[in-house]
């Protein structure tokens, strides 16, 4: 047991080794620690530059590659908005989290370049954020929510296309596969890059900054924990009442285990399945539900994203306050949980996109990538489990409050 858990955080270990030695030889060397940063420069300029064609790729190919099974169109809606209603809860509760408890309080960096909500009314600034005007725009990190909505319509226009878009169904797939071997060899060189980074930081920004890991540990784990125990219990009162609870953590540990274990919320599909099957869930909901959820319902990342955009704010002085700014964030926490999922690594691209789409320096990719890893075993169970009330609670919709007897009875 001991084994197979180094085996499947082998790269999560490896890579809090790096960012230990790099963060102490930070320390020793202090400011002569910035001899080191061109080789963590390196690094983020890779991840930055193969950010675009991955995205494009990932989302186009997932939804051209949907199937067409009776009652889709009613399952994807209800899951679609049960996903976005628990998202929020979970960035909402972070977002009270981060507010009482300020993990990066009384520490700043100096930017150099800061974030630029741009010029306009709010329709402008929708509009410009959803859509460009010329197609070399999307090519550029900086529209990410173009470049999703983009890959979503070819995703879609591709699947509509019957027999002729074959070929083209499989160019997607083909670039999914390829992009992802790309971020594969990246993150090989993952342990350098960073460790270099981590020991830039520390020397010039001091022991302050490590501080900051510390205080974010000690709100996320409980929070997290709160929201696995608490939160998914009432989800699956909502349901199916009381016997709905009973069944679900009858059935869920096997789930949760596997889940913290692998670090995966697609590895965790296999035993979802099984335990969504025993609870009673009905097989076309568990089938879409399950599978889909493992790869845009996220609300452990969703808790991590707020904490991450939280002491990005404060470590750039920058102030997390305003209907509007926690509007924004919660939207941005959404979007990073779904886009992160399937990627190496601890989900970069998910801190890759806070990073971009709030126009913070390349400098705050390895303070964001940090705690994603400290947070990832919890928030990994979080989103997995997460998947298996949300088929429940699609199953209440869809059933009625008997679902569970009545399924029991076929």
């Amino acid at each position: 047991m001991k084994h197979a858990f180094f085996q499947n955080y082998r790269s999560s270990i490896l890579l809090l080794a790096a960012l230990v030695v790099g963060s102490g030889v930070g320390v020793s060397l202090g400011e002569r620690a910035q001899v080191v940063k061109p080789l963590g420069d390196i690094y983020l300029n890779l991840l930055f530059t193969v950010v675009v064609p991955l995205v494009f790729f990932s989302i186009s190919s997932a939804v051209a590659g949907m199937s067409d099974t009776r009652r889709l169109g009613r399952i994807l809606g209800i899951t679609i908005s049960l996903f976005i209603a628990t998202g929020i809860v979970s960035s909402l509760l972070m977002v009270v989290g981060v507010k009482t408890f300020n993990p990066a309080q009384g520490l700043t960096v100096q930017l150099t370049s800061t974030a630029d909500g741009g010029p306009g009314s709010v329709a402008e600034r929708i509009v410009h954020a959803f859509t460009v005007s010329d197609f070399g725009e999307l090519l550029s990190r900086k529209n990410m929510l173009a470049l999703i909505v983009i890959a979503m319509l070819v995703g879609l226009a591709a699947l509509t296309s019957g027999k002729k878009g074959t070929a083209f169904r499989e160019w997607l797939a083909s670039g999914n596969e390829v992009m992802m071997n790309v971020i594969r060899y990246i993150m090989m060189y993952a342990p350098v890059g960073l460790g270099a980074y981590f020991a830039y930081l520390a020397g010039v920004f001091g022991p302050q900054l490590l501080g900051t890991y510390g205080r974010a540990m000690v709100l996320y784990y409980p929070l997290a924990l709160g929201y696995f125990f608490v939160g998914f219990s009432f989800y699956a009162y909502l349901a199916g009442g009381w016997p709905g609870v009973r069944l679900f953590w009858r059935n869920i540990i096997p789930v949760s285990l596997t889940a913290f274990g692998t670090g995966s919320s697609v590895a965790t599909v296999p035993v979802n399945l099984d335990a969504a099957k025993r609870i009673g869930t009905p097989e076309d909901i568990r089938e879409v539900v399950i599978p889909i959820g493992a790869t845009i319902h996220m609300d452990g990342s969703c808790l991590s994203a707020i904490l991450k955009i939280a002491v990005l704010f404060s470590v750039f002085g920058m102030p997390f306050e305003g209907a509007g700014t926690i509007a924004i964030a919660v939207g941005i926490a959404l979007l990073s949980g779904t886009v992160m999922s399937g990627i190496p690594g601890g989900g970069f691209l998910g801190e890759l996109l806070i990073v971009s789409m709030y126009g913070f320096p390349p400098e705050a990719l390895p303070v964001a990538a940090m705690i994603g890893t400290l947070v990832d075993p919890p928030a990994t169970m979080v989103n997995a489990v997460g998947d298996n009330v949300a088929a429940m609670m699609v199953a209440r919709v869809l059933g009625g409050p008997q679902w569970i007897t009545n399924e029991k009875q076929t």
